[in-house]
């Protein structure tokens, strides 16, 4: 039987949370841009553009990453958006879990090319467990779990969300 880690209220106020530490890290700027890697990471990216809108003066603008999670090597990392409008900005990349740390050092990869002001990181949960030298600059949760713990983030219902350890 999956256990419980945080219900629908808990994730509104984590989310909450780290919209207005992304806020109080990037006061002055005139956009920041939230790249949600598909799946969970897009999921927790428009939650975060939603919090973001009622607190903040700037624009947000919401970019999915799509990547082949098993074999990011191999597959390229694809975003929504041209590359170039994303060159000289503030850039947030979001995802739900942060456990070795692959996924994030893959979905990097685009934006190694451009120049940026800021690239900070997003997670929901961090496991740490790391395997990548990536670390997160917003965390919503903290979970020490085994590497045989499995998390899983459920954002589809808005009305039902759950962070749950299966």
């Amino acid at each position: 039987m999956p256990t419980i880690i945080l219900n629908t209220t808990q994730i509104k106020q984590k989310i909450r949370r780290m919209a207005y530490q992304i806020y109080e890290k990037n006061w002055e700027a005139k956009e920041i841009i939230l790249a949600g890697i598909e799946n969970g990471g897009y999921l927790l990216a428009q939650r975060l553009e939603n919090e973001l809108k009622n607190i903040t003066p700037f624009d947000t603008k919401l970019v999915k990453i799509t990547l082949d999670k098993f074999q990011p090597v191999q597959t390229e990392v694809m975003l929504d958006v041209d590359i170039e409008i994303l060159a000289n900005k503030i850039i947030v990349l979001v995802d739900d879990v942060l456990n070795t740390g692959r996924t994030l050092a893959y979905s990097l990869r685009p934006f190694l090319k451009i120049p940026v002001i800021k690239l900070q990181t997003a997670v929901l949960v961090n496991r740490h467990h790391p395997s990548f030298p990536i670390a997160a600059d917003y965390v919503g949760y903290i979970l020490s779990t085994t590497l045989q713990d499995n998390i899983v983030v459920d954002l589809t219902n808005d009305e039902n969300e759950k962070v749950y350890l299966s």
